[in-house]
């Protein structure tokens, strides 16, 4: 096989032939681009960590970034493991965890066109970021998130030697992940004083709110019909 030649140099040197992965530098290589282009291009993890940034700023918004790394990796593995053969004998399963999905990000858009400066007087009220736990529970709702991670299994996972290679993919997604989402949050926290206004403050999270509606278009269209 393709791959397998390409990592003979490898496992020569190695001298453990038949341990070393079937996934060659150059396939690794394009996953990388892959996995960063797919976590940061815009979506409903993104839109919702530049809104972070802007009303929490980046330190308080690192567990939601970490939750969204380590949460999507679990995803990876669960889907490279069996999961999407399970879509795929029961694909009303998927098409259901999809639209539970686009209405958990409806409810989050609504939260977030809600929320504006903080208020002393209703200090109770005040909004908080995502916790660790939440974000990484929001990936199996996310449906850019699954998208990602069948691409990931489908196109970049080499049959041979499987089970090392789709932990090898989702430990590589979640490293190139952090970073390529706290893009967002840093930017976000970027643009807080210029938002120091509650008005201004309050009609950017509406727009981030739209934001992240629409962001469902394209990511349920391309899932239709796939699975």
């Amino acid at each position: 096989m393709l791959y397998r030649d390409a990592a003979r140099p490898l496992a020569l040197v190695c001298g453990h032939y038949d341990t070393v992965t079937a996934m060659s530098l150059e396939l690794i290589f394009a996953f990388i681009l892959f996995a960063f282009v797919t976590s940061v291009t815009p979506g409903p993890n993104n839109m919702m960590l530049l809104a972070s940034g802007v009303n929490f700023g980046v330190r308080r918004s690192v567990p939601h970034m970490l939750g969204i790394s380590v949460g999507f990796m679990v995803l990876v593995m669960a889907v490279g493991l069996g999961l999407s053969q399970v879509f795929e004998q029961v694909p009303v399963l998927y098409t259901a965890l999809r639209y539970l999905g686009a209405a958990y990000l409806l409810y989050l858009a609504w939260k977030i066109a809600g929320s504006g400066a903080p208020d002393a007087d209703k200090a109770q009220k005040r909004p908080k970021p995502f916790t660790f736990i939440q974000a990484a529970a929001f990936q199996w709702v996310n449906p850019k998130a699954w998208v990602m991670a069948i691409g990931a299994i489908t196109t970049y996972t080499p049959q041979e030697n499987f089970v090392v290679n789709v932990v090898l993919i989702a430990a590589l997604f979640a490293l190139v992940n952090c970073p390529s989402v706290g893009l967002w949050t840093v930017a976000g926290s970027l643009l807080r004083r210029w938002l120091a206004e509650p008005r201004i403050l309050r009609l950017f999270n509406i727009g981030m709110a739209l934001l992240l509606v629409a962001s469902l278009y394209p990511i349920l269209a391309d899932v239709h019909g796939k699975i």
